[in-house]
């Protein structure tokens, strides 16, 4: 259990250090304001990423199964891709980032439509419940069904994000037709 422990906390923590040195490394982006709504959003981010850290080293909390063995193989399965397509799609939209509590379209930003872009348009959102979904599996509790409460508002997000992309980014409603939001070939 130590090992998976370490696995998953090891994986967040990759996580959280690609995100934080390509954010830092587009430093020619507009600085992004620091309202007190923007403030509160990232604390309460941070908030629930410790309280995840914490729970990895706690023992089974609300546990699903006696005897989790399966359950932890399929959630460890299931974090990997999550973890995997995350960063990936994240290494693969460069300095096409702009922050999720912006939502901006930046002066030089393009249509990203290779790698996991080529098949689904949020390749990090869908990567990042995959995460959350495989560590809650992982870690044989009920908390799992915390991401079926987050996924509609995943889901609205990325809506909103399309309506905004499609209005201001040349191409992208183009792009919007040829791929699917979340599950390549289906969703």
């Amino acid at each position: 259990m130590l090992a998976l422990q370490i696995y998953l906390l090891s994986g967040l923590v990759l996580h959280k250090v690609v995100w934080e040195v390509l954010k830092r490394k587009a430093e020619e982006k507009p600085h992004e304001p620091h309202s007190a709504k923007l403030l509160v959003i990232k604390a309460f981010k941070i908030f629930i990423l410790l309280g995840i850290m914490i729970q990895i080293f706690l023992p089974d909390f609300l546990p699903i199964a006696e005897n989790p063995r399966m359950l932890r193989i399929i959630g460890a399965v299931i974090y990997t891709a999550g973890l995997l397509t995350a960063v990936a799609a994240r290494f693969q939209l460069g300095e096409n980032w702009a922050n999720i509590e912006t939502g901006q379209v930046l002066p030089k930003q393009r249509v990203v439509a290779r790698g996991v872009y080529g098949f689904i348009r949020h390749p990090i959102y869908t990567g990042d419940l995959l995460l959350l979904l495989g560590l809650e599996l992982a870690l044989n509790s009920w908390l799992v069904l915390g991401v079926f409460i987050l996924a509609p508002v995943v889901m609205l997000k990325a809506v909103r994000e399309e309506r905004m992309l499609s209005e201001k980014l040349p191409g992208y409603e183009d792009y919007r037709a040829r791929t699917k939001r979340f599950i390549p070939f289906v969703v």
